[in-house]
């Protein structure tokens, strides 16, 4: 099997330590992280390993992604996430819920993690 094509969306305090593990991983292959402030920590760290990253999170949908992690606890970039699947007719990418990241995350570290966000809106 191939590894895992991933991108991320949200690279703060919740972010981060996901972005760790998914660098760490070598089943993974991280194309793309994406956060409205690219001053985040995982910004920092997604850089350090040569993954390109962008203030404009849709830049990084397409079919090639065989996982979306949203961890910006946006419904709108929810919704413009699924818009997006619907509108190119793209089956294959799914799009990892911020809940089911916090649950991976929380087995991980054995105790459970939530979420912390900004006051940045994503539009």
């Amino acid at each position: 099997m191939q590894a895992f094509r991933i991108v991320v969306i949200g690279a703060g305090q919740t972010g981060t330590p996901l972005l760790q593990q998914l660098l760490d991983a070598p089943f993974v292959q991280l194309l793309g992280v994406a956060d409205l402030d690219l001053n985040q920590p995982g910004i920092a760290l997604a850089r350090a390993r040569g993954v390109p990253v962008t203030t404009r999170f849709m830049d990084l949908v397409d079919a090639a992604v065989d996982i979306i992690i949203d961890v910006t606890g946006s419904l709108q970039v929810r919704e413009s996430l699924r818009s997006k699947m619907v509108e190119t007719g793209n089956t294959h990418t799914l799009i990892m819920h911020e809940a089911i990241a916090l649950l991976m995350m929380s087995l991980s570290a054995g105790r459970l993690v939530t979420s912390k966000h900004s006051d940045l809106e994503y539009s």
